[in-house]
């Protein structure tokens, strides 16, 4: 064995990104580098298949520490965030019952839906008994109508236990503008003005209760990319603080906002959004120049999106839940809301509660995301991703702004019809597999039946605000959700539909397209039939029917369809449904022949097994 220790300046010498560049164009044999390998998000913006250190120069995000302004890497000198499970607390006491259960579980923060109906003094006292409001992180959502009441109940509780009020920590989320983009509540900025103020008054003595919300969550459900979440969210907030400084309030009241964010699947891209966040909310709040720098540290909690949550193949929601819990948590959250995997279909268990509040517990316990803060920073590409997706959410905020602000964008209608383009689109790349929903829309669970196991009603606003209701709202459909439709309206049929592969010729490409077409059949919940291989079309179509197909697929090379598919076709006789798995370029002919059915990458799956479903009456 050599003693020779390698020396790295000259064993290994720098490469210069000109070689780099040199050595790419010629893998790539005269292909176009920006087509083939330069990625066009969906943000809006260009991402390079490598970044070097040179591409850091400039970049404001690495100009700055954790815990100092403008707060790109953290508004703290640690990175222990809370870990909240939500409770709706229609009954004080069960809502008190269960709080206890779990704050011995991990939890040190509480997401708690107050039951309006209910508010009181009584109904306080029994909902925080025994709790200690100095150790756990106390989150209230209410009417926004009864935001100033809960405040002044919360002030007298802790003052009638004797609980220093500067040692209770907390928020209470009176969001009036969330409640215009979910319900189409109708509020003037002067009915918000006055909401907000009154309640700021009431919560005055909770210096650290932030009481404004920001509930971005509420965007990201209904399926827009990071940066339009991001842009939208600081208009709002803006939209909080003009109000706020015009009636006369301190522009030191920016303490008293807190965000929340969803967490979608894009594991970087969130990464970056949430340290993109903080960087702009600073500079926004600078502008109002407040007394103290400190009123631009942006309080951010954190909740695993719905949006990409699916009810077939639901524990991949674990998978994603994860990697979203991973993205808050190296941001840089505050707080985080990793919600069941089972949401989407009922109400939560115990276990699976006990798997989201764990999943958190893994992060923390073993794998120590909480021992380092802003662990990203340095991070060619992250560092890039988080000046990118600045760049663009400042891009949307100033558009906002420059015509008359979030309000105004919310009564003119054009952030309703913004998210619906941005959800439509999604819902068309779904579609169409260019975004993937493991379990959905590409390998699903062949034989998973769903249709007994949901028990979700419809949500409705129970609030019972007098105010003027208008249509426009934000989509809440979930990405999955017309995969879903299709495949229960499957199961609702009287016969499961049978599609039988009909492989045949070349060895390679009929398995692969076999495997193609089950997945994609499958999608509609149908049974699929694979084979190994048939000698002739007429061994293979006597077998489909001697199995009882509805679906015939041939699956073969696109060389051999030229030969195969007319005589399978005539064989078949119209009895069953042909389909031939490709797009070969003798598909004119084949269409010309008759033949009507085919399936490859670039057809809509969905409105193709919709059309299939119709053919064969479900």
């Amino acid at each position: 064995m050599t003693n020779k220790k390698i020396n790295f300046l000259t064993d290994f010498p720098a490469i210069s990104t000109q070689e780099w560049m040199d050595k790419i164009t010629a893998d790539l044999k005269g292909a176009d580098f920006s087509k083939k390998l330069v990625w066009r998000t969906p943000e809006g913006f260009n991402v390079n298949p490598f970044y070097r250190a040179e591409d850091l120069e400039g970049l404001l995000t690495t100009k700055s520490a954790p815990g100092e302004f403008p707060y790109v890497r953290s508004t703290k000198t640690d990175n222990n965030w809370k870990i909240r499970q939500n409770i709706d607390a229609k009954c004080a006491k069960s809502a008190n019952e269960k709080a206890l259960d779990i704050l011995g579980k991990g939890i040190n923060s509480l997401g708690i839906k107050v039951n309006k109906a209910e508010l009181s003094e009584e109904y306080i006292a029994t909902l925080l008994n025994g709790i200690d409001a100095t150790k756990v992180e106390l989150n209230f959502k209410v009417c926004v109508k009864e935001a100033a009441k809960l405040a002044s109940l919360l002030k007298g509780y802790f003052t009638s236990k004797n609980i220093d009020l500067s040692q209770v920590y907390g928020s209470i989320c009176c969001d009036p503008i969330n409640r215009m983009l979910l319900k189409g509540k109708k509020l003037s900025s002067e009915e918000i003005t006055n909401i907000l103020i009154n309640l700021l008054q009431e919560s005055e003595a909770l210096v650290n209760f932030p009481v404004i919300g920001v509930n971005a969550v509420s965007l990201s459900n209904a399926g827009v990319y990071c940066s339009q979440e991001l842009g939208y969210a600081l208009a709002w907030g803006n939209q909080y603080l003009e109000l706020l400084t015009e009636a006369g309030v301190d522009p030191m009241v920016a303490k008293s906002i807190k965000f929340a964010f969803g967490v979608g699947g894009n594991y970087f891209m969130e990464i970056a959004k949430f340290r993109a966040a903080r960087l702009l909310w600073a500079k926004i709040v600078e502008a109002y120049e407040p007394s103290c720098l400190c009123a631009a540290k942006m309080k951010v909690h954190a909740e695993t999106s719905t949006y990409n949550k699916t009810i077939y193949d639901a524990h991949v929601n674990l998978l994603r839940t994860q990697t979203e819990a991973m993205s808050a948590a190296l941001g840089g959250v505050d707080s985080l809301t990793v919600l069941p995997f089972d949401v989407t279909y009922k109400t939560s268990d115990e276990f699976s509660e006990r798997i989201a509040r764990n999943q958190q517990l893994l992060l923390k316990e073993e794998s120590n995301f909480d021992k380092v803060i802003d662990p990203a920073a340095g991070s060619y590409y992250i560092e890039n991703l988080t000046a990118m997706i600045a760049e663009q959410a400042w891009k949307i905020f100033l558009d906002i702004q420059n015509n008359g602000g979030f309000l105004a964008s919310i009564e003119n209608g054009s952030i309703f019809a913004q998210v619906k383009e941005t959800a439509d689109k999604r819902k068309k790349d779904v579609a169409s597999r260019k975004e993937i929903l493991l379990g959905t829309n590409q390998f699903p669970n062949f034989n998973e039946l769903a249709a007994e196991k949901i028990v979700n009603k419809e949500c409705a606003c129970k609030c019972g605000c007098s105010v003027e209701v208008s249509d426009e709202k934000l989509p809440t459909e979930r990405a999955a959700a017309e995969f879903e439709a299709l495949r229960l309206a499957t199961e609702a049929s009287a016969k499961r539909p049978k599609a039988f592969m009909l492989t045949i010729g070349n060895l390679a490409m009929r398995l692969a397209r076999s495997q193609f077409s089950c997945n994609f059949f499958a999608c509609a919940g149908y049974e699929v039939i694979d084979n190994l291989g048939f000698s002739t079309v007429e061994e293979g179509v006597a077998a489909a029917k001697a199995a009882g197909a509805d679906i015939i697929v041939l699956c073969s090379s696109d060389d051999e369809y030229a030969e195969l598919a007319i005589p399978a076709y005539q064989a078949v006789g119209g009895e069953q449904i042909f389909v031939v798995a490709g797009a070969p370029a003798c598909m004119e002919d084949l269409q010309k022949a008759g033949i009507e059915n085919f399936i490859h990458v670039r057809v809509n799956v969905l409105e193709t097994l919709k059309g299939f479903n119709k053919k064969l009456g479900i």
